[in-house]
């Protein structure tokens, strides 16, 4: 009996420490349309207790179980999904995955990335990523009062026509291409825009040099624009991993939810100041290469990169 009740007493506490470790997110679609959003974990390590993709009505929203070491992860939005023939392999017009619903694999560009690693260290490191470009406007929150992440900003609607991607029947713009992804140099292995071959560090890769950059920037100073955005200040946000924060993705938050004041603009500003819950910026010298984390088009090799949110938390790190 004592043997019974001692064990039946550490299944308990194994209960509380499971509890103790997990995170909630919750994932809310405050757009008009219908939106599929996918989660990707580019780790070995653990996984959210929630399937890789589902349908998310407008005004709808879904909470699941994140474990506290959740490294590398990435949520997205797809939108115009279409699931009847899989076979095709693009399923959705924008963020489309292998999978199907359930995604397998990181998205297609362009896309607005949600991107998350916890407990890296002694803190929580999020972004909103537009580095693989733009689909759907999104906002990370939180429960503990930590910066906001987001594009609030439909860029879709003032896209520059050398960026517009994906569209549907109607010719409505579903997607906004990165200079990276649109190929604007002509070489994606080495550009000033991917920060590629001759423009793989911090040094030779800088803002200045990014085309577009303002675009992106000017109306999401709270987002990624590039590969080595960290250093604009607004671009990695840290939370302290003792606060163990849940974090709420919204898709299509309302436009004035940013740290920063942007207003749409199809030209764009340069970036904004830096905000003091922002990631402490590393030295140039302690900067690692870093490139755009999917396949950029119209290269004939197609190199494959690493993640951009991976190597930036890596930078942080690194610079502690």
């Amino acid at each position: 009996m004592p043997f019974v009740m001692n064990y039946a007493f550490f299944v308990y506490l194994l209960s509380l420490i499971s509890f103790s470790l997990a995170r909630t997110f919750t994932v809310e679609n405050n757009c008009s349309y219908t939106v599929w959003p996918a989660i990707y974990t580019g780790s070995s390590g653990s996984t959210p207790d929630q399937a890789t993709g589902w349908e998310a009505q407008p005004y709808t929203s879904v909470s699941f179980s994140v474990p506290d070491d959740w490294a590398s992860g990435r949520i997205w939005g797809r939108t115009a999904c279409d699931f009847s023939n899989s076979s095709t392999g693009q399923t959705c017009l924008s963020g489309s995955c292998s999978g199907g619903l359930e995604c397998t694999a990181p998205g297609d560009t362009p896309a607005t990335l949600a991107e998350w690693t916890l407990s890296g260290g002694s803190a929580d490191y999020y972004d909103v990523s537009l580095v693989d470009g733009f689909n759907v406007p999104l906002a990370i929150t939180n429960n503990v009062g930590c910066s906001v992440a987001s594009c609030p900003v439909d860029l879709d609607a003032i896209c520059p026509t050398a960026l517009i991607g994906p569209t549907n029947t109607s010719g409505a713009v579903l997607g906004c291409e990165s200079a990276c992804d649109a190929n604007l140099s002509g070489d994606a292995s080495n550009s000033s825009n991917c920060c590629t071959g001759s423009y793989g560090t911090a040094a030779t890769c800088t803002s200045s040099g990014v085309e577009y950059y303002s675009f992106f920037k000017g109306n999401c100073p709270d987002a990624y624009a590039y590969a080595y955005d960290e250093s604009s200040g607004t671009a990695l946000w840290t939370c302290d991993a003792s606060l163990n924060a849940n974090y709420t993705l919204t898709f299509c938050p309302p436009t004035d939810i940013s740290n920063s004041t942007a207003s749409a603009s199809a030209t764009g500003t340069s970036g904004a100041a830096g905000a003091t819950t922002a990631a402490a910026s590393p030295s140039a010298a302690q900067l690692a290469p870093a490139a755009c984390s999917l396949k950029p088009k119209g290269s004939a090799e197609q190199p494959t990169y690493t993640s951009t949110f991976r190597n930036a938390v890596r930078r942080m790190l690194h610079a502690l």
